[in-house]
């Protein structure tokens, strides 16, 4: 594997990580968060480190969730931090070569493409549960699926198939296709062309339920509840369902999309799993956020 080595600057770092105005707007938007959370006393300005006693006692009753107090100062995720995030976070040669290459297929959509440092953390939840049945719904070009997969390539393979990509798009899918053929994965990858709830349900009626032990969700937004619902009898006992955009660019708390359907729909997908009782839950700031759910 290689690490990343992001070049230094303020738009030329960007421009090595998938679309440049992407990259410029999310960081605008978290810087814009910041600094609502340090008005009401979240963090220092400069880090938490330097916060007195008394700064940490007049910051606890404005720091606050729904939940109760928050204690601890809050992350600043500014350019020079993601390049050492980047700096320190594996990526084999094969995957940063797909960035690349989505980035020149499509320089817009490339912001569908997770990041480096989400692509490691789906490679170590396929290490850690042992997933042996995955299935994906919103593969784009492949950068997911591959690190998904590449942990897979350690193990004795039995012939079944093991990865279930769904996507609508057959041209993106070729992109996937020319990589994993690559890594020499394609031959446990399944592929779904077409409408993705329609795939789901013929997946189930051959495979039935209790099947995947992992599932991640980067499809249309609007459709993240129902796909949800699809997906949770399909997954074993302890099997793991990954939601991607979950904090939708900032847009959940920013007003001037209040009337945003894409974002309307995140948050009733927000505000329900957080109080399902079918399955373990955590939303984790990770790339655009992620909530994972552990089916009971």
């Amino acid at each position: 594997t290689t690490t990343t080595t992001p070049t230094t600057g303020r738009f030329s770092f960007f421009s090595n990580h998938g679309d440049d105005q992407w990259r410029y707007n999310r960081r605008q938007n978290h810087e814009k968060f910041t600094r609502r959370r340090l008005q009401r006393g979240g963090a220092s300005s400069s880090g938490g480190e330097s916060w007195s006693d008394d700064d940490k006692s007049s910051s606890t009753n404005s720091n606050s969730a729904s939940g109760g107090t928050i204690n601890s100062p809050l992350l600043r995720f500014d350019d020079a931090l993601y390049e050492y995030l980047l700096k320190n976070t594996r990526e084999p040669k094969l995957l940063k070569q797909l960035r690349e290459e989505t980035k020149a297929f499509s320089p817009v959509g490339a912001r569908m493409q997770i990041p480096p440092e989400q692509g490691n953390f789906l490679r170590l939840v396929v290490e850690m549960i042992n997933a042996e049945k995955i299935i994906e719904i919103g593969v784009f070009t492949g950068y997911s699926s591959l690190a998904m997969l590449l942990p897979m390539t350690e193990r004795s393979y039995d012939g079944d198939v093991r990865f279930h990509a769904c996507d609508i798009d057959d041209d993106a899918m070729a992109v996937a296709r020319k990589f994993w053929k690559a890594a020499k994965v394609e031959h446990m990858v399944r592929e779904h062309v077409g409408d993705a709830k329609v795939s789901v349900e013929h997946i189930k009626e051959e495979f039935g339920e209790n099947y995947f032990d992992l599932a991640f969700v980067d499809a249309d937004k609007r459709a993240y509840m129902g796909y949800y619902e699809q997906l949770l009898p399909m997954m074993k006992k302890g099997g793991l369902i990954i939601i991607d955009n979950v904090l939708w660019y900032g847009r959940p708390v920013n007003p001037d999309f209040d009337k945003d359907k894409k974002t309307i729909a995140i948050k009733e997908f927000n505000e329900f799993v957080v109080n399902d009782s079918r399955v373990s839950h955590s939303l984790v700031p990770i790339g655009d956020g992620i909530s994972i759910c552990r089916v009971q």
